[in-house]
Order: structure tokens, then sequence, then C-alpha cells
């Protein structure tokens, strides 16, 4: 998939948009790294993504800060949702299930994947949110 597209979001609802209006690029086996700093609305989108492929706007889509993963059943496989915030290491991954995750041909969405950059697949789809000065949110979706 050749993708490279910016978006410019007011708000929560226009963020979830931006995730439905990419979830029919995301092919099996994509890895999507989220990429923004504290706050920048990663979980947010991440938790867009996840209720948009699954097709259930209201369901339950906790962050993975404590758990560091997330799985969660679709009607496709599975999305892994990984939260690598509090890795010191990047083998750290390992006792997380990355092998599985990685071989599980499904949807894997990474927060802070910059903890583990040398472990990441060489073809990720990278998601760069930035919150602006006046309030509204830049998404930059590449891959």
């Amino acid at each position: 998939m050749a993708f490279n597209k910016v978006f410019h979001v007011k708000n929560e609802a226009e963020l979830a948009k931006v995730a439905a209006d990419i979830a029919p690029c995301l092919a099996r086996g994509t890895v999507l790294v989220l990429e923004g700093d504290l706050g920048a609305g990663k979980t947010a989108f991440a938790r867009a993504l996840i209720r948009h492929i699954s097709g259930d706007t209201e369901r339950e889509v906790p962050s993975p800060t404590f758990t560091l993963v997330q799985t969660y059943d679709i009607p496709d496989g599975e999305i892994w949702h990984f939260d690598l915030y509090r890795l010191k290491h990047p083998e750290e991954v390992y006792e997380l299930g990355w092998e599985d995750a990685l071989a599980s041909g499904t949807i894997l969405m990474i927060e802070w994947a910059e903890r583990i950059s040398p472990l990441l697949p060489r073809f990720c789809v990278r998601v760069v949110i930035k919150p602006e000065a006046d309030g509204t949110r830049t998404i930059t979706v590449k891959a």
C-alpha cells in the first residue's frame, strides 16, 4: 500500500473519522505505528480504529498503558494493541507475545514503537499525531 495523507482534525469525533477512513486500507498483517507526544491522541485513535474495524461503536477499548498489550477479536481475526511506554529495553516486548503477534498475520497497533525500533518489521504504516497551538491536531499517515 502506498499511502501518504495529511488530515487536520478539530476534535475526537473527527479523529475517529480519520481512523474509519484509513481502516479499509489496513490489510491483515499490517503493523501500524502510532507516533506522537504524551496526550497527542494515539490511544483515542487506536480506540476509534478498533471500534470501527470490529463494527461495535460502543465496544469497551481500555488503554493498554498498564497491561502493555490488549487483543481484540474482529470479524477477520484479531487486533493486537501494544502500548510500550513503560518498556526499558526493546527485548522486554518478547514477554508480551511479540513473536506470536507478528506470526498471527493480523493487525498490530503499537504506541511508543520507538522503544523497540530495532525489532520493528521493515514495512510499517505510520500514523503521526501532532497537537497544534490552536487545539487542532495534524494527523499524517504514511505507508
